[in-house]
């Protein structure tokens, strides 16, 4: 082993820099002992002490103990001011001042960072402080819940019952009605609450009501978790957290709610007995109806005191509590369309069966009492007007109220507690005159007492200000007085028919077929209007019925037509030419310019099969008035609107800003629409309006087997919707108008029509007629294939001829091209309807042009469209 060489001695010297080269007694090759380490006078601040190496005792045992001892003491680079510490030093092991803070460092109450800790050390705080903090937040926390308790009071019921009727007022600011839910709210004491009633809730919403304290932790923790997440709050509330929700708090759902109820709820459980709770709680719920509390309920629905309810009918009322919107019988479309009366009455016999053996199985009604209870469901009285909702004020409320509650944060609690006051769109001069409009030709074509097929008809009317979406008016049916809860102004399920045809048209211009794509289509394009035609798509085949047959739509006539304009086949409301259009053009671009328009998507059919192109959707009167208003506003739309503002304790409301304008059609798309819908009351199966004596434009509709007929015109100032349909009042399943009104069929251009001109009369009256902006030559003359093509030597007489087919009647003589047609369309202008060699000239076209034909072609046996329905004009 060689002998390690030991480093000759280095000149003493003071400071870091003489450690540095190493003190006497270090190892050759070795690194320094860090200051203060080795005691030697010129390795410390200090005074000395022996020396290791020199035989004396030393301080530490071993280097590493050496080394912690340098990075206390003052030798290390992040060392504190000189305070004489050191081995034997003041600050050496057995000398005073050991700890820092008694060697001069400062004296905090809070000692974090920790002053005496190096490196990650620093920041772990200390047992102490752990502790401390502990205590002085759970102090607070305290604190806090000792005051929050102390703020919070206990909700009064009858101060709850306090409620202000909401007043409506017409477009000029005169009052319509005043109606409120303050006639209809009267609270009981416990001992008028029969005790199945008490049960039922209990049994339905809060089984541990008479053991728990009035919250249930669990139920807010999964609500506080779901709205941090975004998702819907979860139930989960006690009785005694209703109650409080219904007398005391708003009905939103926030975090800060939810704890505000919790603190209320606490205190309500240690104030009052359950027997008080759970009377506030069925005093001030709601059971729809504008019924609040038990005895309301009991008399909107079964028309007795409360404490005369059987238990079968408390198990039923006890249901509305999920939500009257849903569990009514008598339904409420008017704020929910999913919400019927089909579907509402299956959803409360479900809740009321198992309501009633929850009941049984909590042992609240004996084997006998569950068996008499379940035997029937005690089906609740239908609707009754209140004060002042009679006539049209009830429909034109139902509107407001609706548009209210869907655009703003105003629950339907809080708005039924009163003290609102809603200024409305509606003209109170044009209701009356749609009103007297559908009087009056009900009356003149109409007879229930002599014909049964004219019962249960039924009219629904909108109208709306085109280029701004004010409903001035609407007819919803015959009144709440009449037991007519329905707004048909403002309902779906009723099939526009032929109406859906403009939207066809107006696509295939914007967006032109398959085969012009970019390019726009020209409704001067040509295409086969026969009866029972197959329907191509554009891969070449057939559209096939589920027996794999092909599929063949028909006409409401089967008339031969031949190759015809889409100018023209609109003016007929021929179906052919339009599925097969719908089908060129795709029925996705036709739903969504029908969108744009201002039909609401969910009103749409959605089977988008051929006869999506004829009607088969069901949008309500008001969207459809709308969606015509697009096109006479030269394709600016304007959502419809029914109320401009609402005022509490006089101050406004937010979110009533009229809705603003957007573009959903090309003017030129919009004004050429206008123009064939010009044409269909001047020559067409709309020739009824033309007694308006105006500048108008619309278009008829019927729909398969006669269930339906509608009239959707239009002038500048105002478009206007009318339907016609009958139904059945037991199922609310659509009738056959066949046979009614003493004619074979009723079609759109018949009293549909005839109403709309009844009432645009008067809401005209005195205006100006500004016609409509002229419609600019548009899209590419594309005719469908196996269309004859135009030759040069065609010219526009009766003699050229000669291909007429064999079907034409004999009623297409000379007389159809007379010389006052042909000059008004001189031959020459794009909007002549020329159908090349079929053709006989003039702007009506085709080859039966007489009115006797004309009128034989909106008067068919009403034959269907095979597997997807028809419609016609």
């Amino acid at each position: 082993m060689s002998e390690h060489r030991r480093k000759p001695p280095q000149p003493q010297g003071d400071g870091r820099a003489a450690a540095r080269r190493g003190q006497p007694g270090s190892s050759a090759g070795r690194r320094a002992a860090p200051r203060g380490a080795t005691g030697s006078p010129s390795d410390s601040y200090g005074p000395s002490g022996p020396n290791r190496y020199e035989g004396g005792e030393s301080s530490y045992s071993s280097r590493a103990e050496a080394r912690r001892a340098a990075q206390r003491g003052p030798g290390n680079r992040r060392r504190a001011p000189d305070n004489g510490r050191g081995p034997g030093g003041p600050g050496g092991p057995g000398g005073p001042g050991r700890g820092r803070a008694d060697a001069g460092g400062p004296k905090r109450f809070v000692d974090y960072p920790r002053f005496d800790k190096y490196g990650w050390r620093r920041w772990v705080p200390s047992w102490r402080l752990v502790t401390g903090l502990g205590i002085f937040f759970f102090g607070s926390l305290v604190a806090m819940v000792g005051v929050a308790y102390a703020m919070v009071g206990i909700p009064d019921e009858n101060a709850a019952a306090q409620s202000q009727n909401n007043v409506y007022y017409w477009a000029n600011g005169e009052q319509m009605v005043a109606t409120g839910t303050g006639v209809n709210r009267q609270n009981v004491t416990i001992d008028k609450i029969p005790k199945p009633m008490q049960y039922a809730v209990i049994s339905a919403e809060n089984k541990s009501f008479y053991q728990d304290s009035g919250v249930d932790p669990m139920g807010i923790a999964r609500a506080l978790v779901n709205m941090a997440k975004g998702g819907q709050t979860q139930g989960g509330s006690t009785i005694t957290q209703q109650f409080v929700k219904n007398t005391y708090l708003s009905q939103e759902q926030t975090v800060s709610r939810k704890f505000k109820e919790m603190f209320i709820s606490i205190k309500v459980g240690t104030k009052l007995k359950k027997s008080q709770i759970l009377q506030g709680y069925l005093n001030t719920s709601y059971y729809g109806r504008g019924a609040y509390g038990i005895q309301a309920a009991a008399q909107t629905y079964y028309g007795v005191n409360a404490e005369r309810l059987t238990a079968s009918q408390c198990a039923v009322l006890a249901a509305l509590l999920k939500g009257a919107t849903y569990y009514d019988p008598a339904g409420n479309e008017s704020i929910d369309p999913a919400a019927t009366a089909s579907a509402n009455l299956k959803r409360s016999q479900e809740r009321w069966s198992w309501i009633l053996g929850e009941m049984h199985k909590d042992k609240h009604l004996t084997d006998a009492q569950y068996q008499e209870a379940i035997k029937k469901y005690p089906k609740p009285d239908g609707r009754k007007a209140t004060k002042g909702m009679t006539g049209q004020i009830s429909y034109l409320v139902d509107t407001a109220k609706k548009y209210v509650l869907t655009h703003s944060d105003i629950s339907q609690t809080q708005f039924d507690q009163g003290g609102y006051q809603i200024y409305t769109t509606f003209d109170k001069s044009k209701v009356d005159d749609l009103n007297a409009a559908v009087k009056k030709i009900q009356k003149a074509r109409l007879d229930p007492k002599k014909r049964d097929l004219d019962k249960y008809v039924q009219f629904g009317a909108a109208s709306v200000v085109p280029n701004d979406g004010a409903i001035v008016a609407l007819y919803g049916g015959e009144g709440y007085e009449n037991n007519h809860f329905t707004n048909n102004a403002d309902t779906s399920g009723v099939p526009v028919g032929s109406t859906w045809k403009p939207f066809v048209l107006a696509a295939a211009m914007e967006y032109g077929t398959y085969k012009t794509n970019p390019d726009g289509l020209s409704p001067l394009a040509k295409y086969n209007g026969d009866d029972n035609l197959k329907v191509r798509k554009p891969d070449g085949s057939y559209y096939l019925n589920k027996d794999q047959s092909v599929f063949r739509q028909r006409n409401e006539s089967d008339h031969a037509w031949g190759y015809i304009t889409l100018r023209k086949a609109m003016e007929q409301s021929i179906n052919t030419p339009f599925v097969q259009l719908g089908v060129d053009v795709g029925m996705t671009k036709v739903r969504d310019v029908a969108k744009a328009s201002g039909i609401l998507p969910d009103s749409m059919s959605q089977d988008l099969n051929p006869s999506f192109a004829i009607g088969t959707s069901t949008p309500s009167a008001i969207r459809m008035a709308d969606a015509y208003a697009t096109f006479a506003a030269s394709g600016k739309h304007v959502d419809p609107y029914s109320v401009t503002a609402v005022k509490k304790d006089g101050q406004e409301q937010s979110d009533f800003t009229k809705p603003k304008s957007t573009s959903a059609l090309p003017a030129d798309v919009a004004n050429n629409v206008t123009d064939t819908l010009e044409n269909v009351i001047q020559n067409g199966t709309g020739e009824n309006a033309k007694a308006l004596g105006r500048t108008a434009a619309g278009k008829t509709g019927t729909t398969d087997s006669n269930k339906s007929a509608w009239f959707v015109g239009y002038t500048q100032q105002l478009s206007t919707s009318v339907a016609m349909f009958r139904e059945n009042p037991k199922d609310h399943e659509l009738l056959s108008m066949n046979g009614t009104a003493g004619v074979a069929s009723i079609h759109g251009g018949d009293i549909p029509t005839l109403v709309w001109t009844e009432y645009m009369k008067g809401a005209l009256k005195g205006k100006s007629d500004p016609g409509f902006p002229d419609a600019a030559k548009i899209g590419v003359l594309q005719d469908e294939d196996g269309a004859p093509s135009p030759t040069p030597s065609v010219t526009i007489t009766p003699s050229e001829t000669p291909s007429e087919t064999p079907s034409e009647t004999p009623s297409a003589t000379p007389e159809s091209p007379t010389p006052s047609a042909t000059n008004t369309c001189n031959g020459f202008s794009w909007k002549c309807d020329n159908n090349g060699g079929t053709s006989t000239g003039g702007s009506t076209g085709g080859v039966t042009l007489s009115p006797t034909a004309s009128a034989s072609s909106t008067k068919g046996n009403g034959n269907g469209g095979g597997l997807f329905g028809g419609s016609g004009g």
